[in-house]
């Protein structure tokens, strides 16, 4: 019975946050063995798509190493780089594999370190030998580096943003990694660069040019001896070397048919490059815009301040502009990520008034804190399972967690920094405000231009 290795190390580095990532902040997705088999049992994540090729491929058996990841941040300390990668190496070192998947990011930064996920697949590949089987998922917003292609057997990226399609990609690599193993193919790739770095903003695959990209992709794949197609956006928050977008192409044994097809794919890209960059409207504007629409209810998130994307949830230039408005609808903020707000908060009480101030807490580069006067209106400890399309099944955490109510604004301030994407945004705001903020029974989202989301 051939016998699969499995491990993560996944991280989203940030260049431009004050905040660095340690051992602790990987603690929130920190398993290993059969804790890591039930954690992800049923999930809509990698290791989900890992214990689901198990179920369905009783002939394989498969061994959890470590799985770590974290929040999007600040670049990893070395230390913990070495700890991690040093356990899953001495592990694969340790052990008799028949085939070896790892799930990356492909965008992690490490102090003193140059492209730290090549390096993980360089001491991957140097533990199990050239000829191991070895396959590696990626995000879309990996900053793909071109040798990582001869270092692996396989690769793959997720097809979809949000990134929804996490099973479903760690499935198609081990899929690959089992038809490898059998001799039916011979998987060979091409990563080729756009020399390009995008903005995310207008990344998505519901609609727009990434969609467009991934469906010329799907084209590609009509051809029986591609095994792949993945365009990658980059992420433009990693400055690296290797930043900026690309695409990953492998097909059965003809390496030729992988250069082209990627170079193909690039083409595309740079057809569709300046649709990438778009404007967007002040905070100020882009508040008004959406208490002008005829909705009973409106929530706020900024974006540019993601967690997803190493933002620090402590950006106030929203808060400051939802408050200036005065709304007279109902409107909830998520989130700003204050301990110490939470814990004055906890110790008020519900019902108790507090002042004070919000955002601007780690770094006022991006804006001076915002003073408000209000009152405690929910305290919970934060903890949940993920309901929405992305990591579905997934225990989360917020931290305890407060609301705090100014006039007709509902603040949701958290322990933890809270990863949110555009759906799983939707999905958190309605099921936690129906949990938290009793007094708003309807609530609509809304883009900066006032349409519903």
């Amino acid at each position: 019975m051939p016998h699969l290795a499995i491990a993560r190390f996944s991280h989203e580095g940030n260049s431009f946050s004050p905040v660095p990532t340690g051992l602790p902040e990987f603690r929130r997705e920190w398993y290993r063995g059969q804790e890591a088999e039930a954690v992800y049992r049923g999930t809509t994540t990698e290791g989900g798509g890992a214990v689901a090729f198990l179920d369905a491929n009783p002939d394989w058996r498969g061994t959890f190493l470590r799985m770590a990841g974290a929040t999007p941040a600040g670049p990893v300390t070395r230390n913990t780089f070495e700890t991690v990668v040093g356990e899953i190496v001495d592990d694969l070192r340790d052990g008799e594999w028949d085939a070896v998947f790892l799930s990356l990011h492909g965008a992690m930064l490490v102090d003193g370190l140059d492209l730290a996920d090549t390096e993980i697949i360089r001491r991957v590949r140097a533990a199990v030998g050239p000829n191991m089987p070895f396959g590696v998922s990626l995000d879309l917003h990996a900053n793909l580096d071109p040798s990582i292609a001869d270092l692996v057997t396989f690769a793959a990226g997720f097809k979809e943003h949000p990134h929804t399609d996490m099973k479903e990609t760690a499935e198609r690599v081990l899929h690959v990694l089992d038809r490898t193993v059998k001799g039916e193919i011979r998987p060979v790739g091409h990563i080729a660069k756009l020399d390009a770095i995008l903005p995310s903003i207008n990344m998505r695959t519901a609609e727009g040019p990434m969609a467009e990209l991934e469906a010329f992709a799907r084209g590609l794949e009509f051809d029986p001896r591609i095994l792949d197609a993945s365009p990658f956006g980059g992420f433009s928050y990693g400055d690296t070397a290797v930043a900026g977008a690309g695409a990953l192409v492998f097909a059965d044994g003809d390496r030729e048919l992988a250069r082209s097809a990627a170079e193909r794919l690039v083409e595309e890209f740079r057809g569709r490059l300046d649709r990438f960059y778009i404007t967007l409207p002040s905070a100020e504007e882009g508040i008004a815009r959406a208490l002008r629409s005829e909705h009973r209810s409106v929530a706020v998130i900024d974006s540019g301040d993601n967690p997803l994307s190493g933002g620090i949830a402590d950006t106030p230039e929203m808060l400051r502009a939802l408050l200036t408005a005065k709304p007279e609808v109902p409107c909830v903020v998520a989130f700003f990520a204050d301990p110490r707000m939470v814990e004055r908060c906890h110790a008020i009480g519900v019902g108790g008034s507090i002042e004070g101030l919000l955002g601007g807490r780690i770094s006022r580069d991006f804006g001076a804190p915002v003073p408000f006067a209000g009152a405690v209106l929910r305290l919970t400890d934060g903890n949940y399972v993920n309901a929405g399309p992305m990591m579905h099944g997934l225990p989360m955490s917020l931290g305890r967690t407060a609301v705090i109510g100014v006039g007709q604004v509902s603040i949701i301030v958290t322990t933890g920094v809270v990863t949110l994407t555009r759906r799983v945004s939707k999905l958190a705001c309605r099921s936690l405000i129906k949990r938290h903020v009793p007094r708003i029974s309807k609530l609509r989202t809304l883009r900066a231009d006032g349409s519903e989301w």
